[in-house]
């Protein structure tokens, strides 16, 4: 079974990672997006903030997870020739990163505003350390909802270049994060 990458395939790790971040992030999207509407008289009116900070934290973890391993192992080579898209495709990539840590960022700014810690499914706390100014909630849960908007739109991008690569391009890009082992041309 192949768990690490190679220079020509992804492993079960990276695709694991990637498909459970996407899982997640659609996840929380959806539900953020929900629980906004939820009246005070709402059965979810508790529960569903509390799903959505428990999920948040945890994809936010395991993104530092997935940072790490890609730092770790060899990613395949990318099948385009062009480098211009090569680069657009990393840069993608990159800010998509950037987009994941500043909503967690902003997420924990609407958490702790009141100085009170993050509960993780009862699991275990991040505790409040910053109050940065004044109105923090409200500020930072602008500042979330557009970065989660952002952050869909890109990852919509990403999921049309895929299509591109499967259904215009021919290669394999898109079976290489669907299984190990899919040949690299």
């Amino acid at each position: 079974m192949l768990f690490k990458n190679t220079p020509d395939r992804y492993g079960w790790i990276s695709i694991s990672l990637h498909w459970m971040l996407a899982a997640a992030l659609f996840s929380l999207f959806a539900l953020g997006v929900w629980m906004v509407e939820l009246d005070y008289y709402s059965n979810w009116y508790h529960d569903a903030p509390f799903i959505h900070k428990s999920i948040g934290v945890l994809l936010v973890m395991m993104m530092v997870l997935r940072f790490i391993w890609v730092r770790l192992n060899p990613k395949p080579k990318p099948l385009s020739k062009n480098a211009k898209l090569n680069f657009v495709a990393g840069m993608v990539h990159g800010v998509l990163y950037v987009l994941v840590f500043a909503l967690g960022i902003s997420g924990y700014l609407i958490s702790t505003a009141e100085g009170q810690g993050v509960s993780v499914f009862d699991w275990f706390n991040v505790p409040a350390w910053l109050q940065a100014f004044e109105g923090q909630a409200d500020v930072a849960g602008e500042v979330h909802e557009w970065l989660a908007y952002g952050l869909m739109t890109l990852v919509g991008l990403h999921a049309l270049g895929a299509l591109k690569h499967h259904f215009i391009d021919r290669d394999k890009t898109l079976m290489r994060m669907l299984r190990p082992g899919s040949d690299s041309q």
